[in-house]
């Protein structure tokens, strides 16, 4: 399931619906300092916003990566050598304006003639490869094992429990969002009518004096509402992306009787079953957004005066089409990674996870396969706000089986930030872990590229990971020799440790300090990363 939150969902449902119904030596400033550095009191600027995961901690007092930083006193203008760095995700929109000069083009394939050219064992592949064919709707692992009867009993009875707890809860996320809407929906008409205007601020509604008990409802509905939106057009956009989130749920992930995958017409659970899915990982509607979304941060085309700048400035993005509207499937996922490996990747990005994963062996192999050949993995944590240590909070995949040691040296879990640097900096969705998280990094409120040639916020540690993605992918772009497993071990290790508790989850008396909720204890840093990686292939410093 793609780990991101949509803007409506995230924040205002942890809040109404609840309640509704390694140290290092380069940091910029001494260690000591970092965590007595002011708060940040005023609200981000719009700028801020749109690129908050690039700011400086010390210069912006706003947990960035020190992104521009970085570009301004390291890398300056040298371009460094291409990496490519595949996103396995949803399709992606390859005809975006800030994405379509970035993307990785396979030399060996003449696009359109349905002939496997390159003779790579898939036909067509120019910008990547598509392996979920012209579905997307999908449901959750936990009712496929239902529907198909996988496993074990142990594994059908905790598939069971965790869909019969979650479909009511679908179900009434549903119904309140529908409310929530019509409540605004009621209270904007009314206060047009009152104001005699069509468009309106939230002064305009403060300043109303209602003259009965139905105006002081609608004036308190709106107010409320402001907490979290900044327009009304924004509330309603917004309950209609959560309804639309529930109704999915409902109608989909979690309805036992669905079954998506059968247009794709392969065995799901057969390995070798790999004749399927096309060339073609362009995204199949506007809502199939996500990918697009974390191909843009990593990589969207730096200075161009359009949109946004990527972290990277030198990548070449590979699209592989593997995670649908629902849990991704095992076999999509080893086989994705055994692609880009093949293929030339560097770097992978994978912004998926799923509670249940009845063929992690197969995704363990792959990426024991990518660590054979130099290739990075970074991955989100997931959004449930849970500590991934607990075994009875899973995220597949991982590469700790049973909180056991790494199976390989070249995967970064990831988790998110928000730009509320001090102890709302861990974002309320992230998950932790000291053994199953390994850093964290800006995830929260992300803006970056949307179908269409269009950009938008998002929130969730699916743009946790890319961000970090985009730090490796700087790396390897300017120190190439670096090793994979040497490129994980310097983003961990010069990330900047702050020792300040954070609340884990949302929840107010629950509190930790990064050490004790990650490998590493950092946030990830760009410029300092950068700083470590030339001591590295200098041979200055032994990691």
């Amino acid at each position: 399931m793609k780990c991101l939150f949509p803007k409506s969902v995230f924040g205002f449902s942890a809040a109404i619906l609840l309640m509704g119904c390694g140290s290092t030596a380069l940091i910029s400033t001494p260690i000591s300092n970092i965590d007595t550095s002011p708060l940040k009191i005023a609200d981000l600027t719009d700028v801020e916003k749109k690129n908050w995961g690039h700011l400086d901690l010390v210069a912006d007092t706003i947990p960035g990566m020190s992104v521009n930083k970085a570009y301004k006193e390291l890398i300056k203008k040298k371009k460094g050598k291409k990496v490519i760095v595949a996103v396995l995700d949803s399709g992606i929109d390859l005809k975006h304006e800030d994405l379509n000069d970035v993307l990785w083009t396979n030399k060996g394939e003449i696009a359109g003639d349905g002939i496997d050219n390159d003779k790579n064992g898939y036909i067509d592949d120019i910008h990547g490869y598509n392996f979920l064919g012209e579905s997307y709707n999908e449901q959750l692992e936990s009712a496929r094992i239902l529907r198909l009867g996988l496993g074990d009993a142990t594994l059908q009875a905790k598939a069971k429990a965790k869909l019969e707890a979650d479909y009511p809860k679908a179900l009434e996320g549903k119904q309140n969002y529908e409310q929530y809407l019509q409540a605004v929906t009621n209270a904007d008409a009314a206060v047009k009518k009152e104001l005699g205007k069509k468009e309106y601020s939230k002064k305009d509604v403060a300043a109303i004096k209602p003259k009965d008990d139905a105006m002081q409802q609608h004036k308190g509905v709106l107010m409320q509402m402001y907490n979290y939106f900044d327009t009304v057009p924004e509330m309603i956009k917004g309950f209609k992306s959560g309804i639309k989130q529930f109704t999915d749920q409902v109608n989909y992930n979690l309805n036992k009787a669905f079954d998506g995958r059968k247009v794709v017409g392969d065995k799901p659970y057969d390995i070798t079953d790999t004749r399927y899915g096309n060339g073609n990982p362009q995204n199949r509607s506007e809502d199939e957004s996500h990918g697009t979304h974390v191909a843009g941060i990593i990589a969207a085309e730096r200075n161009n005066g359009k949109g946004v700048n990527g972290v990277a400035n030198n990548v070449a993005i590979m699209s592989v089409r593997v995670v649908p509207n629902g849990d991704e499937y095992d076999k999509d996922i080893a086989l994705g990674i055994r692609y880009a490996v093949d293929n030339g990747a560097k770097v992978i990005n994978g912004s998926f996870g799923k509670a249940f994963s009845p063929k992690a062996e197969w995704v363990y192999d792959a990426i024991k396969y990518a660590a054979s050949k130099d290739v990075l993995i970074v991955h989100a944590a997931g959004n449930d706000g849970v500590n991934l240590d607990d075994p009875n909070e899973p995220n597949f995949p991982n590469d700790a089986i049973n909180n056991g040691p790494e199976i390989a040296d070249n995967y970064i879990n990831v988790g998110a930030l928000t730009p509320k640097y001090g102890p709302e900096m861990l974002a309320p969705f992230s998950n932790y872990g000291k053994i199953n998280v390994d850093v964290f990094a800006p995830g929260s409120d992300i803006y970056a590229t949307l179908p269409n040639n269009e950009y938008g916020f998002n929130s969730g540690t699916s743009m946790a990971s890319p961000s970090v993605a985009g730090v490796a992918a700087l790396i390897r772009s300017q120190y190439p020799k670096l090793s994979a497993s040497q490129v994980k071990k310097i983003i961990l290790k010069s990330g900047l440790p702050i020792k300040a508790k954070v609340i884990l989850g949302g929840e107010a008396g629950k509190t930790a300090k990064l050490e004790e909720i990650s490998t590493s204890g950092t946030i990830v840093n760009a410029y300092n990363a950068l700083h470590m990686a030339a001591k590295v292939n200098s041979g200055k410093l032994k990691l």
